[in-house]
Parts: C-alpha cells; sequence; structure tokens
C-alpha cells in the first residue's frame, strides 16, 4: 500500500518534509526549505531504501548545537507513518 505523508518539522531549517512510501519502502522524499543540495542528496540517497533502515542510521544526527536536523526530522516522520500502518 502507498502512503503520501506531510510532515511539519521541528527545530530545522526544512519546515516539511514529503514523503512517499510504499509497503514500509521509500518511494521518495521531498523537503521543503532546507540546505538545498544536502536535503535533495538525503532524498536521493533514501530513495529505494526500508524506511527502517533509514531510521537506524539517521535518527539523533544533529545539525551543529540543535537537537535534531533534518535527516533526525526524516527519521521521526518515518516512525510516525510506520506507528499508523
Amino acid at each position: 500500500m502507498t502512503k503520501n505523508i506531510e510532515f511539519k518539522t521541528q527545530g530545522t531549517c526544512a519546515r516539511q518534509i514529503n514523503i512517499q512510501i510504499t509497503d514500509g519502502v521509500i518511494d521518495s522524499v521531498q523537503f521543503v526549505g532546507g540546505c538545498n543540495g544536502n536535503t535533495k542528496g538525503i532524498a536521493q540517497l533514501v530513495a529505494g531504501m526500508k524506511a527502517t533502515d533509514v531510521i537506524e542510521r539517521v535518527k539523533g544526527t544533529k545539525c551543529g548545537f540543535k537537537a535534531t536536523s533534518c535527516p533526525d526530522q526524516l527519521a521521526k516522520a518515518l516512525e510516525a507513518a510506520l506507528a499508523e500502518a
């Protein structure tokens, strides 16, 4: 089953993450705002990966002195999406 998620981020330059996921595998990710090159790179790297693998790799990543980051917010969005399933 394909699911489209719109996740409002907290504590990052990106304001939102749009995710399309099918049966636990990430089809696409789009960050709204944030560091353009970095967020595009993250999106390309995670496409085709299992959401659980992405969560394991990026959860807890910090950006400078911030308590979170765009990758950490992606992990939170994916956790929320899997919890709904």
